[in-house]
C-alpha cells in the first residue's frame, strides 16, 4: 500500500521515513489561550464570528505521532489523505461545523505591506511594541499590554482587547507559523470594523493555510 501511494513522487516525506532506522516525528506547535474569553466581549466576538472557536481554544492538544502519520498519507497534488479505506480530506464544512468560523463571504486576501507598521499598530491599538519583525509582533506583548476588560472599561478598550484576543488566536492555533510567538499585523487590518469582520471567509483562509502547511511538510 505504501509503495503504491508514493511511486509517483520520489520526493515525498514518506520515502525518507521508510529508509530511516528510527522514525522521525515532525515537530508541532500550538499556543493555547490562557483562559476563556470574558463575557464582556462576547457580543463583539459573536459579531466577528470568532466566539465559538474562542471557547474551545483552551483545550486544543496535539498528537505529534498522529499528525506525522497523517502527513505521510497526505498527497499535495490532490489535497487528500490516502488511507486503506480510500481518500478523504478536510473540507470547509468541517471547518465551519467544528470551529464555527465563517466560510461564506469575501476572501481574506493577500499579503499587506507597509513602511511603518508601528504607526498602524499605534493607530489601531494605541500602543507600539519595542520590536516589530517585518510586520510581526510578539503575542506575549499583546497579553502583557492589553489586560482583560472590567465593567468600567470603555467601548474602545473592549474593542482593542477583542482585536488582540483574535490576533492571539490567529497566531497561536488558527494560522501559526514557525516563529511560535509572532503574529502579523496584516490580520489586524481585517479586524478594524467588527460590523464587516464576519463577512470575510475566515474558514477558507484557515483551510488554505492548513493545506499549504501540510503540503510543505510533505
Amino acid at each position: 500500500m505504501a509503495g503504491e501511494l508514493i511511486r509517483l513522487n520520489n520526493k515525498h516525506i514518506s520515502v525518507d521515513q521508510m529508509t530511516m532506522s528510527i522514525n522521525r516525528v515532525l515537530q508541532c506547535y500550538i499556543h493555547n489561550m490562557f483562559g476563556a474569553p470574558s463575557p464582556l466581549i462576547e457580543n463583539y466576538m459573536r459579531e466577528a464570528g470568532f466566539w465559538h472557536v474562542a471557547t474551545i481554544g483552551r483545550w486544543c492538544k496535539l498528537d505529534p505521532k498522529l499528525i506525522n502519520a497523517l502527513i505521510e498519507r497526505w498527497r499535495p497534488k490532490t489535497h487528500t489523505f490516502h488511507l486503506p479505506c480510500g481518500e478523504c480530506t478536510i473540507t470547509l464544512e468541517d471547518v465551519h461545523l467544528q470551529l464555527g468560523l465563517p466560510v461564506d463571504g469575501y476572501a481574506v486576501t493577500g499579503s499587506a505591506s507597509s513602511t511603518n507598521w508601528g504607526a498602524i499598530c499605534y493607530e489601531l491599538l494605541g500602543a507600539i511594541p519595542d520590536k516589530i519583525n517585518g510586520g510581526r509582533i510578539e503575542m506575549g506583548w499583546l497579553r502583557d499590554t492589553f489586560s482583560e476588560p472590567n465593567n468600567d472599561a470603555t467601548e474602545l478598550e473592549r474593542i482593542r482587547y477583542v482585536q488582540t484576543y483574535i490576533l492571539e488566536m490567529i497566531g497561536g492555533y488558527l494560522m501559526p507559523d514557525l516563529s511560535k510567538n509572532l503574529v502579523h499585523l496584516r490580520w489586524l487590518l481585517k479586524l478594524v470594523d467588527f460590523r464587516v469582520v464576519d463577512e470575510l471567509s475566515w474558514g477558507s483562509a484557515m483551510l488554505a493555510t492548513l493545506y499549504k502547511e501540510m503540503c510543505g511538510a510533505t
